[in-house]
């Protein structure tokens, strides 16, 4: 079972937790992983690339030169792919659809898989309440340099908390490489993403009360 340090919300170490198996159960499958983050970069396309194929650019009505005779190649418009200004053959048109679907139950352990990468690395810790008074960024700096993340750091850190925090998302949107999401909705991609994640404790004891639902 896999143990998480955890913090108070003014960032000071109050012990470890184990986390829920129904969420870190030690599973880290590679290829859901791969499937589903590719699938999630895929529909985030918006498939408005467009180039324009020979009957949209204008001119080479008339034949450049006769057929025969003159030694060169035939041709029989300016406008050919093969010309400069030409049309496009088989170019992007707009409306192509990207969509893939991937199953529940892939997801599933793909999102599982995700977590326990993470855990692995020593990545996961725990907060006991993100209820922040106002928003100050200054109070989510302190907060990640106590759990090993300095600002400016490089390092990416998504903040899950038990539901909607406005303030929580507010002291954080200046900080570059940080991501408060409500635990729940974030995806496999999401947790990949970042290299520390920050987890209220309540948000996991609804994993653990839906598994033994």
């Amino acid at each position: 079972m896999f143990k998480a340090p955890v913090f108070t919300a003014t960032g000071e170490r109050s012990g470890e937790r184990d986390l829920p198996e129904a969420l870190f159960d030690g599973v880290v499958h590679e290829a859901a992983m791969w499937q589903t983050v590719k699938a999630y970069l895929s529909n985030q396309r918006q498939a408005t690339a467009s180039a324009k194929g020979r009957s949209d650019v204008s001119g080479g009505g008339k034949k450049p030169w006769r057929q025969k005779g003159t030694g060169r190649a035939r041709q029989g418009s300016i406008r050919a792919a093969q010309w400069r200004g030409g049309g496009n053959v088989f170019g992007p048109r707009p409306g192509r659809n990207y969509h893939q679907d991937v199953p529940k139950k892939v997801r599933q352990l793909a999102r599982r898989s995700a977590y326990n990468a993470r855990a692995e690395e020593g990545g996961v810790f725990l907060v006991d309440a993100l209820s922040f008074e106002q928003a100050k960024t200054k109070q989510m700096v302190s907060l990640l340099e106590v759990v090993g993340v300095p600002r400016n750091s490089g390092m990416n850190v998504l903040v899950l908390t038990d539901g909607h925090r406005p303030l929580v998302h507010l002291s954080s949107r200046n900080l570059e490489g940080v991501q408060v999401l409500p635990f729940g909705e974030e995806s496999t991609y999401d947790v990949l993403w970042a290299d520390v994640l920050v987890i209220e404790a309540s948000a996991l004891e609804r994993v653990t009360e839906a598994a033994h639902a």
